[in-house]
């Protein structure tokens, strides 16, 4: 596994665990990669809702983030609940000191409760001054007309889940993946109810090897069965842990992975011919991967292609 550097977490705690910092540090780790973090707001908050807010000064706040990242340096900063403008202002001049690779925002305008955490001057201050600066916003449909960005995938309505993908898209960047990737890889790797609590330790544990397995010896191995007796379970159960994680079969993942895969050769390769795209991913030969690409897209590896070259002349 390549090395992962640091990801630093710039969020509010939520005392239930729920979202928040408590839960950037769980699904971060949770993925292998160390998270880092800052504090921007306290909540002292159940499961009835948020009883009261400590927003943290913003002088500290910009001193929590200069000593993380003057000795860290981390490639990958994601940003979440953020209540006022002194605090906004802070983290902004922060990140154009320091300028990280990677900046996410998955914003916070309301509550799981609906609580209204975002007041409109607010929101309209982080359109003009920290928008610009995020390679990726991650929102909830629900607040997704408050913002507007260059880069912005929807997830799910459940807080938790929204901010479950964005830490790990941070994971996946950390490690080098582009920005396509690692999105990809985040919504495969996550609990489809976006609420880990519901499946226990090895469940989790074991359908991640299996992701990580098959994502790095796809082109050596296509067959359920491998990857089955390397994770030392059956292919039967394999198959019944990846249906409760993700709503698909083995099999489903891996050939997820070996299109991706193709497109990828194609792409970064224009002149790469499909036999040689089939020798590197392990297909008996051009006529398998043909059939192979055609039943999961509709079209032959060749109308693929036109249609890339065709989208690049416009």
């Amino acid at each position: 596994m390549p090395q992962v550097r640091p990801i630093l977490t710039i969020t509010g705690s939520d005392s239930t665990g729920g979202a928040g910092v408590q839960a950037d540090i769980r699904t971060i780790t949770g993925l292998g990669a160390q998270a880092m973090s800052v504090v921007t707001s306290i909540t002292m908050q159940n499961s009835l809702g948020i009883q009261e807010f400590y927003d943290i000064p913003a002088p500290i706040i910009e001193r929590q983030i200069d000593a993380v990242v003057d000795d860290a340096a981390p490639s990958v900063v994601k940003i979440g609940m953020i209540r006022d403008a002194a605090a906004l202002y802070a983290i902004v001049q922060a990140l154009r000191r320091h300028q990280p690779q990677w900046v996410l925002f998955s914003p916070v305008v309301f509550s799981t409760r609906e609580e209204r955490l975002m007041d409109d001057s607010l929101i309209k201050i982080i359109q003009k001054e920290l928008i610009p600066l995020c390679s990726l916003l991650v929102i909830r449909k629900h607040d997704a007309a408050h913002f507007q960005a260059s880069h912005q995938i929807q997830a799910d309505d459940n807080h938790g889940r929204c901010n479950e993908i964005c830490s790990a898209i941070a994971v996946y960047l950390s490690r080098g993946d582009t920005l396509d990737d690692a999105i990809r890889k985040a919504d495969l790797i996550l609990p489809r109810q976006g609420d880990n609590n519901e499946f226990s330790g090895r469940i989790i544990a074991l359908y991640r090897e299996f992701f990580t397995m098959q994502e790095n010896l796809c082109s050596h191995s296509h067959d359920v069965n491998f990857y089955a007796a390397q994770l030392g379970v059956s292919p039967r159960y394999l198959s019944q842990v990846t249906r409760r994680m993700a709503n698909k079969t083995p099999k489903n993942i891996i050939e997820a992975t070996l299109l991706h895969h193709i497109k990828s050769l194609m792409e970064q390769n224009p002149d790469i011919t499909f036999q040689e795209v089939a020798e590197r991913l392990d297909f008996s030969s051009q006529s398998h991967l043909s059939t192979f690409f055609r039943r999961l897209t509709g079209i032959t590896p060749t109308d693929y292609r036109n249609n890339m070259s065709n989208n690049a002349i416009k």
